[in-house]
């Protein structure tokens, strides 16, 4: 990959449109995850239910305090784990768009811990943090098993080769509760 490519994602971004991109798990669906036009397509490639929220991405834990407002153990829950394969669950602020969040006043935060991804969000932010697959459909660990509705509805695809899978560990700190277990989900459990 290119510094010109990453141009052309974050461009695509900007005007409202889809980006597949790897993660250290499996590869994401990204949109302007401010837009709530950009995130409707999102969940339109992906054929999700409106009921089930997406997360955002951004490239560190301080940019996450633009859209997120954190209590101060989920600061230090973020500080300690981010970047990785992990998605905490934080009060948003008014810019992240009920779309995204399926009218919740929470949202996941997710920092990939992938430098592709990472120029991504340097160069643009925040990003839908979704698996780039339709609903229900195994995650994609290589371009090549891009199932055709993502390849079609994606205006720029990463790549970044085959990533090694599995999913981010989806906890909220403040309840003390891992949502869904994935990577590190022990580590995490003894910090809670």
């Amino acid at each position: 990959m290119t510094d010109a490519d990453i141009d052309a994602a974050a461009d695509a971004l900007r005007a409202g449109d889809l980006v597949v991109y790897p993660t250290e798990t499996v590869y994401g669906l990204g949109a302007d995850a401010t837009d709530a036009d950009a995130v409707s397509r999102v969940f339109e490639a992906k054929g999700r239910d409106r009921d089930k929220p997406v997360s955002l991405a951004v490239p560190d834990a301080e940019t996450a305090l633009e859209y997120t407002a954190p209590t101060a153990r989920e600061r230090r829950f973020m500080h300690e784990f981010l970047p990785g394969p992990v998605t905490l669950v934080v009060d948003r602020k008014e810019m992240v768009p009920d779309a995204l969040t399926a009218g919740s006043d929470r949202v996941g935060v997710r920092v990939p811990d992938h430098d592709l991804a990472l120029e991504l969000l340097d160069a643009f932010h925040p990003i839908t943090s979704t698996s780039a697959n339709v609903s229900g459909e195994g995650s994609v660990r290589d371009l090549d098993e891009l199932g055709e509705q993502v390849r079609e509805a994606a205006a720029v695809l990463l790549d970044g080769g085959q990533t090694p899978g599995g999913g981010s560990t989806v906890v909220d700190v403040e309840a003390g509760e891992i949502i869904r277990r994935g990577a590190m989900a022990d580590d995490i459990e003894d910090w809670l």
